[in-house]
This record gives C-alpha cells, sequence and structure tokens, in this order.
C-alpha cells in the first residue's frame, strides 16, 4: 500500500516538567493525509494540536518520530509549507499587495515584476481584495481584510502543503463565514492539500473531508478520523438539511465533551504508532425500513 502524501510516523513531545521529570504532551501520533485532502484537527487546548501544527511548518522539532511529505522528511521551513496563522503575521511596513508579491517573488525568482504582480492581484481579487484597498497597509484593513490578505498571500506562493492555525478564530462570525466560503472556493480550484486547526465543530464540518479528533493531554493521542460524508459543495445555509449533519456533529461533540477526557493522561500500552481508528458515519447509506417496521416505529 502506497504511503500518503503527507506522512507523520510515530511522532512523540516531550518537555521538562520543572521538578526533573518530562511531560508528555502527545506520544505515538501515525495518520496521514492525501495529495489535495483537506483535513481538519479538533481537540481541547493542551492537547498539542498547535506543536503538531509547528511541526509540520518545520518550525518546531518532536522529540521522536519523522513527517515525510512527497516521500522526503520535513526538516525546518520551506516555502513548499505555507502557514496562515490567527494573528495574520503581515508585514505592517507593506501594502497588501506587497504583502503578497513579497512572497511570490521569492518563490518564482525568474518571473518578472509584471509577473509577480499579476500573479498577486489574482489571489487577492479571489478573496474580494481589489482597487484601492489592495494597497493599504496592515493598519489601515480591518481584521477580516488582513485574514484575506494572509490567505491570498499563502495560495498565491502555490505551496505543497497548507497550514491553517485557527485562522478565523479572531473574526466575527459574519466576517469568518465569508472568509470560510472563500477559502472554499480557491481551494476546489486549486487542489491544494490542507491541514487545519480550529475548534469551531461546524467550521470544521462545513471545510473538512476529514477530521482527527485529539484526547485530552497529558499523554494525548489522534485517537479518531471521522469522514465527512457530506458531499462537496457545500455551504452553510443547505448543510444542516443534510440527513449526515446533526448525526456526525453529535459525535464530535460526544468525543469532545466525554470520551476525550477519559482517554487523558494514560500512556498507550506498547511503543508503538497508534493510528487513529477511523469512523465513518452516513445514514444516507441506510436501507430504508420495510413498510411494516416503519407503521411500527411510528406507533411505538
Amino acid at each position: 500500500m502506497p504511503s500518503p502524501y503527507l506522512s507523520i510516523e510515530n511522532l512523540t513531545q516531550r518537555y521538562p516538567d520543572g521538578q526533573g521529570g518530562e511531560m508528555t504532551v502527545f506520544e505515538n501520533a501515525s495518520f496521514g493525509v492525501e495529495k489535495g485532502e483537506f483535513v481538519v484537527i479538533l481537540g481541547h487546548s493542551g492537547c498539542g494540536k498547535s506543536t503538531i501544527m509547528n511541526i509540520l511548518a518545520g518550525l518546531a522539532a518532536p522529540t521522536s518520530g519523522v513527517v515525510k511529505m512527497d516521500g522526503f522528511a520535513v526538516s525546518g521551513p520551506s516555502l513548499d509549507r505555507g502557514v496562515v496563522f490567527q494573528n495574520y503575521s503581515l508585514l505592517p511596513w507593506l501594502s497588501a499587495l506587497r504583502n503578497v508579491t513579497f512572497g511570490v517573488a521569492a518563490r518564482h525568482r525568474d518571473w518578472t515584476k509584471a509577473q509577480v504582480i499579476e500573479e498577486s492581484r489574482k489571489y487577492l481579487a479571489m478573496v474580494g481584495l481589489e482597487g484601492d484597498t489592495i494597497h493599504r497597509k496592515p493598519s489601515q484593513l480591518s481584521g477580516g481584510m488582513r485574514q484575506r490578505v494572509s490567505i491570498a498571500r499563502a495560495f498565491a506562493n502555490h505551496p505543497k502543503l497548507l497550514l491553517l492555525d485557527e485562522p478565523f478564530g479572531a473574526l466575527d462570525a459574519l466576517t469568518r463565514g465569508t472568509i470560510q466560503d472563500e477559502l472554499l472556493k480557491i481551494w476546489s480550484g486549486t487542489e491544494q492539500t490542507v491541514f487545519m486547526i480550529t475548534h469551531d465543530i461546524d467550521e470544521a464540518i462545513l471545510l473538512a473531508d476529514r477530521i482527527l479528533l485529539m484526547s485530552n493531554g497529558p499523554f494525548a493521542r489522534v485517537a479518531e478520523s471521522v469522514e465527512i460524508t457530506i458531499p462537496r459543495p457545500r455551504n452553510r445555509t443547505d448543510i444542516v438539511e443534510h440527513p449526515n449533519y446533526y448525526p456526525i456533529r453529535n459525535h464530535l461533540v460526544q468525543f469532545l465533551g466525554q470520551r476525550s477526557r477519559e482517554m487523558a493522561g494514560t500512556p498507550q500500552d506498547g511503543t508503538g504508532p497508534t493510528r487513529p481508528e477511523t469512523v465513518r458515519i452516513d445514514k444516507t447509506a441506510e436501507p430504508e425500513p420495510e413498510p411494516a417496521a416503519r407503521l411500527r416505529a411510528v406507533n411505538d
């Protein structure tokens, strides 16, 4: 069986506990992400989601284990991995356009200035930024506009892997919904591989192909991989009408509210990698009951 495009193998992170020992944040995490897949990871604060994200970005090194992308081990930051942070991380002295061209020029060193500007403008337009707005500096933009610039910059660099670290966490509900739609529109047109952290269950269901569920720390683990059995394209007004929506949502709420706590603080048996259990909830695949059975159900 071929390896997935992004392969996380036996990943463990420990830190000194300040008392001469060690605290295990997570251990033996092993999972994969296929090329073009949109995967979201959910878990409570302290379970190690952001640590995993930093390791994937090459910004941190694990205590043990390895991350491979396209068959090669990840080591240090790279233009092949783009990151969108919650706090925008724009260069404050540059305009929105120049924040994007800065990365595009670094990615495509053989391009002319006109090509770099054209590509940058294209992605800014994809997130709804055109006209005089793109010449404003970040301090002159709203929070939603800044995050649009961050997303445009990330996609314009054509990374092999796009990492989203709670990119909409600081936005109001209306702005968040608009940018989620724009993110889906760009992603569907680029077949970008995306790995995203969020605390928002409804956002995860809307965006993801799969949701990885982490138990609470210490000794956290990636316990389940939940397939989102709702067809694309999706939008927030229609998705709640799909028969799989609430069964999937209820499963996620139950895991995060109860089972993630029950798993916390317990080392795993053995020393080998632990792959998440695959969960597929699909009410549309269940056969319809016979007429007599339906009648009995109504009478009951």
